[in-house]
């Protein structure tokens, strides 16, 4: 199968281990496994019931205590059987679209946005039409261009909101006229929600594309709100019978997740208050000196994000986005990730959401990196 190389997860593996000051980093400062245990008032407990627990492949769904609190997200009922567990978001996103898509289908995606949701189905061998948000509409799907997009034989709209790299968040009035026009030709939608509960105006203000249509599709992780990419722990969220379709996709790829990611995910989602009044507090913070540095720095400037932990900066510099990413690596170490990845030139993507003095440190390594140009 021929699939495009993967742009932001190319350049992150390449470069990111090396980097100074990691400003491209798109999870909320990232918690310690004693961090975790520490909010839930867990720690003896919980590792004399790992010490006591059979490795086996656990339960292949997800445990049912984990489904029930995810259920737990959304604004509509669900039950468990509407959720299934995978391997991270990334993994969500692929079984969802596995499951749904195939060879010769018409898919429109909106993008910007991470670059699975659009290589993927191509991949698969669907006909993709893309919608590009723009700055001056705050990154936010023109409706009348998505209608003109949308075919009677429109398989899916595939969007991601909160989005990566923008910030933008579509909001449940844009979501509903979104939904109008998939429904009008049966198509479904999947959202790629990694970010939902990162709404700067509160966690969870937004309802889900699950919550609002019968065939939306909602795919979310652990890794971006909760601070805690490395359990690689995600979902889906949709329709029972869709679930079930990707349960019977799953067994190819995925068999089930570890039981120690299912354990301690089901402990930060008991204690999901504490861990987002963590993490709101530092976007809350760090949005305001990333604001300030961009008000205060000539030649750069940005929609300030509505949600998530990720910006896109525009440069005034006349120079490639790539080019200009990794001179300024090669000069002091910061680290951004270029516009390019996004198919944005003379941009970049900064993630804001690091502890603060490797924010400030990595704005001023970028303010020095611009006083040579």
């Amino acid at each position: 199968m021929k699939i495009s190389s993967f742009g932001v997860e190319e350049w992150m593996n390449k470069y990111e281990d090396g980097a100074a000051y990691n400003i491209a980093e798109t999870c909320v400062d990232s918690l310690k496994v004693g961090d975790l245990l520490g909010m839930a008032g867990e720690g003896e407990d919980f590792f004399k019931r790992l010490c006591e627990t059979k490795l086996t492949y656990g339960a292949i769904q997800g445990s049912e205590n984990l489904r029930q609190e995810i259920t737990g997200l959304y604004h509509s009922k669900k039950n468990i059987d509407n959720v299934i567990i995978t391997n991270g978001g990334i993994a969500a996103n692929f079984l969802s679209i596995f499951s749904l898509v195939e060879p010769g289908d018409e898919v429109v995606v909106i993008y910007p946005t991470y670059q699975q949701l659009y290589s993927l189905p191509e991949a698969f061998g669907a006909k993709v039409r893309r919608l590009r948000t723009l700055p001056d509409d705050g990154f936010l799907p023109d409706i009348q261009k998505l209608r003109t997009l949308v075919k009677s034989d429109t398989k899916a709209i595939i969007m991601n909101t909160p989005n990566n790299p923008t910030g933008a968040c579509f909001g449940a009035g844009l979501m509903k006229e979104i939904i109008k026009i998939a429904d009008r030709v049966g198509a479904w939608v999947i959202c790629d929600e990694v970010y939902r509960g990162l709404e700067h105006k509160g966690s969870y203000s937004e309802p889900s594309i699950a919550d609002l249509y019968e065939r939306g599709i909602s795919t979310s992780s652990m890794s971006k709100v909760y601070s805690l990419a490395g359990l690689r722990l995600g979902w889906i969220t949709a329709d029972e019978k869709f679930i079930a379709e990707c349960f019977r996709h799953r067994d190819y790829n995925i068999i089930s997740c570890g039981m120690i990611d299912d354990a301690l995910a089901l402990i930060a989602l008991k204690n999901k208050e504490k861990i987002l009044r963590r993490n709101i507090e530092i976007l809350t913070e760090n949005k305001k000196i990333l604001s300030s540095w961009v008000e205060g720095t000539d030649g750069v400037s940005f929609v300030e994000p509505e949600s998530g932990t990720t910006a896109l900066i525009k440069y005034d510099a006349e120079m490639e986005s790539e080019d200009f990413c990794r001179r300024m690596y090669c000069y002091n170490g910061a680290f951004v990730v270029p516009g390019s990845c996004f198919e944005f030139e003379n941009h970049f993507r900064i993630g804001y959401a690091p502890q603060k003095e490797t924010l400030v440190k990595g704005l001023a390594a970028i303010s020095e990196f611009l006083g040579t140009l």
